[in-house]
């Protein structure tokens, strides 16, 4: 009778707790964009949204379900934004190349040798800055902005041709590129030429000589296997290009205030995934090391860093000056502020 009794007291806790997360979790499905394989260990976005959905999930009793569709299943990047903004799906972890289709500012951050390291762009990202940010790509785009992911690190760069150990290497490169006139003006200032390619088509125009290389973090490099296609790889570290998750606004706006608690720690916890994964897949067998074994892997010296910046950022703040004016030189120098802080 004592052991009926206490379990039939444990069976209305449990009844009770059901009962109360249903109350402040309606039932909802959430669609999840992003560009890369749904893998746990293998890239920083796939990571994370496994992450969120867990989360979500299992803190909303059920209540709330995701569902991911990663590999750009639905689209370009740039185009599922607008399925993200007409409400066809709820949510999007989207490249700095998507969300400039509607967000073109976010150019600010393209500043060449901008971050000087990992801590001081997670610091920005999540300070005053990134929050000033975020609220203006929200207010901006219709679209609310939860927080920025890390795509896999730095960017480095990798070619077919030869080693680039100053800035006169670039000369004459067809290099890959987002759509962003900053990221081309990097490649063209120093005598390249930027192409503008497509994700989905990057492997097959290195393969095929549309482009002799391209510029991305070690991560996407690996799992993107771009070794099989590229020779060299030089260390630069030159941009750090964050992933936005947006969010659709009437969505946003239909959820309750324990929703929107939730769906904000479940995004800031797969942030920091993302955040994790990249740094551990650039340092493990899938990252350096690895690509060392498969590329003739290179640094620029200090003094090819300080060659290249001389040249390269003077073009990348003329265009945000042209581009986007008093509002755009304004956000640059509070972006370039925040970041001497930061490095402190």
């Amino acid at each position: 009778m004592a052991f009926s009794k206490k379990f039939m007291t444990v069976l209305a806790a449990a009844a009770l707790v059901v009962f109360m997360a249903q109350g402040a979790f309606a039932a909802k499905s959430i669609k999840l964009h992003h560009i890369n394989p749904n893998e746990n260990f293998g890239n920083p976005s796939g990571a994370s949204a496994l992450v969120f959905k867990n989360l979500v999930e299992s803190g909303s009793n059920g209540a709330i379900t995701v569902e991911i569709f990663p590999n750009s299943q639905l689209g370009k990047d740039n185009e599922v934004l607008q399925q993200v903004k007409s409400g066809i799906i709820q949510m999007g972890i989207h490249s700095t190349g998507g969300l400039a289709s509607v967000y073109p500012m976010i150019s600010v951050l393209d500043i060449p040798f901008g971050f000087p390291n990992h801590a001081a762009a997670y610091k920005v990202l999540d300070g005053p800055f990134g929050k000033k940010l975020a609220a203006d790509i929200s207010a901006k785009t219709g679209m609310q902005c939860l927080g920025f992911n890390d795509s896999g690190g730095f960017f480095q760069i990798s070619n077919s041709k030869h080693a680039i150990k100053s800035a006169g290497d670039m000369k004459g490169l067809k290099i890959r590129t987002m759509s962003l006139p900053t990221h081309q003006s990097f490649v063209s200032s120093l005598g390249g030429q930027p192409v503008a390619i497509s994700w989905s088509e990057v492997y097959t125009a290195l393969q095929t000589g549309v482009a002799d290389g391209q510029m991305n973090p070690i991560p996407i490099v690996e799992f993107a296997k771009l070794y099989e296609v590229q020779k060299y790889l030089t260390i630069t570290n030159h941009l750090f290009a964050p992933q936005m998750w947006m969010v659709n606004q009437k969505f946003w706006d239909s959820l309750n205030d324990e929703e929107k608690v939730l769906i904000k720690s479940s995004v800031y916890a797969a942030i920091t995934t993302s955040r994790g994964i990249a740094n551990a897949i650039e340092a493990s067998d899938r990252g350096l090391p690895f690509l060392k074994k498969k590329m003739e892997v290179n640094s620029l010296s200090s003094e090819a860093k300080a060659e290249m910046s001389k040249i390269a950022v003077p073009a990348a703040r003329a265009i945000i000056e042209k581009t986007f004016g008093d509002e755009g030189k304004a956000l640059l120098n509070e972006f370039l502020a925040a970041v001497a802080e930061a490095g402190k």
